[in-house]
């Protein structure tokens, strides 16, 4: 809950620069719950990126959260359908890591671990309303407030294990944005760039998965 006020309170300062009140911040967060996806949509909105890319974009970027909810299908089949539409509809990055190893140790419930994502984003959302406010008091340079999400994704991003395919997709990705830029795509650079990234990886791992079977294939020849 701490964490997110530190993400949650520069969010809202971006979501007044682009005209938002508190109230529209606080349906917005409540409604839209996703703290990529909000920091994006102001962004892009700053940048001049077309609805389309903008809408393109943040979808892309939430589709991790259908990941999220569906790798949770086994614990909640036990449970309500409402009581499992519930839990799945609230999951996030770090309620999904909480709830992944307290599900691991036992002893964790569905209903348990929904108290956990509605706690965070309570945290969420009165962060966002409290950055809406104070943003339209203070005049707080943007550039900092923007910087926020990226350098959570910064920190995701080291902390990764880096395997080769982990390694191609961010040189990848990287590569492909900086060129989408470079020819004037700037809208949808980071679409573009994150499935080319993760289109390399995957090509890399199927590769190297297909080299291995034909060593050992050949190793059970030889045998």
């Amino acid at each position: 809950m701490l964490g997110y006020v530190a993400i949650g309170v520069p969010c809202g300062i971006l979501c007044d620069s682009i005209g938002l009140n508190a109230l529209q911040v606080f349906l917005f967060s409540v409604l839209f719950y996703s703290g990529a996806g909000q920091f994006m949509i102001p962004n892009m909105y700053l940048a001049a990126s077309p609805l389309a890319s903008i809408i393109a974009s943040v979808s892309f970027v939430n589709t991790r959260q259908m990941l999220y909810s569906a790798s949770f299908a086994p614990e909640c089949q036990s449970v309500s359908k409402r009581l499992a539409f519930l839990f799945a509809a609230t999951v996030t990055d770090e309620s999904y890591g909480v709830s992944t190893a307290k599900f691991k140790e036992g002893g964790w419930s569905v209903d348990r671990a929904l108290f956990v994502n509605l706690f965070s984003q309570s945290s969420w959302t009165l962060s966002n309303v409290a950055g809406a406010l104070v943003g339209g008091v203070l005049d707080i340079p943007l550039n900092i407030a923007a910087f926020a999400m990226t350098s959570i994704f910064i920190c995701l991003m080291v902390t990764q294990k880096m395997t080769s395919a982990n390694i191609i997709a961010i040189v990848v990705t990287m590569i492909s944005v900086y060129v989408c830029k470079l020819i004037g795509l700037t809208g949808p650079a980071i679409l573009i760039g994150a499935i080319v990234g993760v289109a390399a990886a995957m090509l890399f791992s199927s590769f190297v998965a297909k080299k291995d079977e034909g060593s050992v294939g050949e190793e059970g020849d030889v045998r």
